[in-house]
């Protein structure tokens, strides 16, 4: 069945609005827009439940655009739909402070629900998203009233696929089941380069019917197929679906449809006369009938699906006022009232109880601690619980309770992080998720996601340094947490001990503006006498653990398993304080006055002693100053004897600051 007539000129709006936007800003992918406007026109005029005039309603369904350069065709959606996307605003494509930046980014329109754009990443947000739904939705619906239910559809093209994160991401939602996730692949066959069957060839539908996936076919094109394939999706609840829709790249181009030519640069002014010509579009640029707009406004409905759904949870107040009370605090992102107070209770504990343990092992016991007041954790680890020390004793797995509180990503680093920004996006939940830190490579971009997007993600990286000793240099970290600490937006931490380590959990916890990085520890860590005073500092990043005898003459500065070894030199030395900077980031967030009382800018006799890359501290130190640390990969051994040979010892910082002193 071919789709009617005035259904294609109804979808063919979407291609006049991708093709002018582009064509103006003179940049741009037409193509996908072009390809998938028939799908998107089915879509999000009958499928899709939401509210133009609310954007943020809890039980809206979710869409996420993966194949992120076609932005136009969201703008060009949430434009007709009725979005405070105005024409103005599509004129404005990729221009300085628009509302419609050359990849769809959060923030910046409404009904933008992720940044997308790295491919791959979009569908592994899906993921997230329909993990988030089918938990909160078994934590909180009763059997009469179903206040948690909605969709997450997908549109997906061949690169997203391409990536390796996909596959994380996909493998996992076909064993968790995630019956609610949609996803459309656009198979255009067309990438950048040309026709991709050259170097992909890959079984699409038997790889999706490996993962557990529900696999459906669709002529792209016809409204019809389109419509009765959608249907069989929402109808299968116990698998996601994806539908491989055939389709043309900027169909209605006659020069350049099915063409690389339409994928990432503008028609042209006398091709897109041609394709107004080839599509009976007979309006000037950037002008949509009134008739078009009309079926196209989904304002009204959205009011009715939306007042529909407060009747419910209405009804869901009146019967469950204490859930009801709980789910509007958790998708609100607010911690629980008395949160703070039993959390510095905590860690006065830990600072009474004065254990020598590892840093890994203090978060797992903060966890402990944590956990029983926080529902909205929804913890993870790639594979490595044991090893991370993420499972506490409250931990339930979603593979054998949907209303769990725990994933078991498997060996996913990468999928595993772009799925905790899914689930943290969604809301209901804050995410935790871990694996080795010389591991956060695998997953490094998802982690730059979460900081893009200032999302309350909080990665735990155990195994910090040359400290794991004899698993040698693969495993051993060392420019990863410089590369972590340059990344805007991201707090990273590298817990002293205990207490330090109880600190940055409730720090990371109640920040809501962005994404915090725990550096924590396989061996054991000495613990560190403090005043309730220094334990107070220290949640500001840095502070003086240690102050001088006499006049101040030296500073050491110190993170993590060397904040002992500074402290073994202070014991050595007159006239020296020692600084331990558990998260320069917040440190540098303090007011000036406060920075200085630790730091006195007229000492410029300072040492930084970290088993890390040597380059972050110099900053710190200046170009009079030393940095003890590491400036090559490590070696196979055990840690002591790795510290020693790579200089990172007490004597080394006492000879340090004794020759800046002399």
């Amino acid at each position: 069945m071919t789709t009617p007539l005035n259904e294609r000129r109804i979808a063919n709006a979407i291609r006049v609005l991708a093709m002018d936007a582009v064509q103006q800003a003179n940049s741009g992918h037409p193509g996908a827009p072009m390809g998938m406007a028939d799908i998107a026109d089915v879509v999000w005029r009958e499928f899709l439940n939401h509210n133009p005039a609310n954007p943020q309603w809890a039980n809206r369904d979710r869409f996420v655009l993966s194949n992120g350069h076609g932005s136009m065709l969201q703008y060009a959606l949430l434009h007709l739909t009725g979005y405070d996307v105005s024409i103005e605003d599509i004129k404005q494509f990729r221009q300085l402070h628009s509302k419609t930046p050359g990849h769809p980014e959060l923030g910046y329109a409404p009904g933008i629900e992720t940044t997308t754009g790295p491919l791959g990443q979009g569908i592994a947000n899906a993921v997230g998203f329909a993990l988030a739904e089918k938990t909160l939705a078994a934590q909180f619906n009763k059997a009469d009233l179903a206040v948690v239910d909605h969709f997450t559809y997908c549109f997906l093209g061949d690169g997203c696929l391409m990536e390796g994160v996909s596959h994380e991401a996909c493998s996992l939602a076909g064993t968790l089941g995630l019956g609610k996730l949609i996803a459309y692949y656009d198979d255009n066959g067309i990438s950048i380069d040309g026709e991709v069957e050259g170097w992909f060839s890959d079984d699409t539908e038997q790889r999706f019917k490996s993962y557990g996936w529900q696999v459906l076919r669709a002529d792209g094109h016809d409204a019809d197929a389109i419509r009765q394939a959608t249907v069989q999706a929402q109808a299968e609840t116990t698998k996601p679906t994806i539908i491989i829709c055939k389709t043309v790249i900027g169909l209605g181009s006659p020069n350049k449809q099915g063409k690389e030519d339409s994928h990432g640069a503008p028609l042209g002014v006398d091709e897109i006369k041609l394709t107004r010509e080839v599509l009976g579009w007979e309006d000037d640029a950037f002008v949509i009938p009134a008739d078009i707009y009309e079926q196209w406004d989904a304002k009204a409905k959205g009011q009715q699906v939306e007042s529909a759904w407060d009747q419910v949870f209405a009804a869901y107040q009146d019967q469950y006022p204490t859930e009801a009370a709980e789910l509007l605090r958790r998708v609100s992102g607010d911690l629980p009232a008395d949160f703070a107070s039993q959390a510095d209770a905590f860690i006065a504990q830990t600072n009474a109880k004065a254990e020598t343990i590892a840093t890994r092992k203090a978060s797992q016991n903060t966890l402990q601690a944590f956990g029983p007041l926080l529902p909205e954790l929804l913890g993870g680890s790639a594979d490595l619980a044991g090893s991370n020390l993420t499972l506490w004793k409250g931990c339930v797995g979603v593979q054998d309770n949907p209303a769990g509180n725990y994933v078991h990503y498997g060996v996913r680093e990468f999928g595993m992080t772009a799925i905790a920004n899914g689930v943290a996006l969604h809301g209901g939940f804050i995410p935790y998720v871990a694996t080795f830190l010389m591991f956060m490579e695998y997953a490094r971009n998802a982690v730059r996601m979460s900081a893009l997007m200032k999302q309350r993600v909080i990665h735990v990286y155990t195994h910090d340094s040359i400290g794991l000793g004899e698993d040698g240099p693969t495993h051993q970290p060392v420019e990863q947490i410089a590369s972590l600490r340059s990344t805007p937006n991201l707090n990273t931490w590298r817990p002293a001990d205990t207490v330090e380590t109880a600190i940055a959990w409730k720090s990371a916890l109640e920040r809501k503006d962005g994404p915090s990085a725990l550096i924590l520890s396989r061996q054991n860590l000495a613990f560190q006498t403090r005043t309730d005073e220094q334990i107070q500092n220290a949640a500001k990043g840095g502070y003086v653990l240690a102050q001088e005898k006499g006049e101040l003459k030296a500073i050491i500065i110190a993170t993590g398993s060397e904040v002992e070894l500074a402290m073994n030199a202070y014991a050595q030395l007159d006239g020296v304080r020692v600084v331990s900077m558990p998260c320069a980031e917040e440190f540098m967030k303090q007011d000036t006055a406060y920075r200085e009382s630790v730091l006195p800018a007229n000492i410029r006799a300072r040492v930084a002693v970290e088993a890390a890359h040597v380059d972050y501290w110099w900053k710190f130190v200046g170009l009079d100053g030393k940095v003890i640390g590491m400036t090559t990969y490590g070696e196979s051994a055990p840690a002591k004897d790795l510290f020693k040979f790579f200089g990172i010892t007490t004597e080394a910082i006492v000879e340090a600051v004794q020759s800046l002193t002399a």
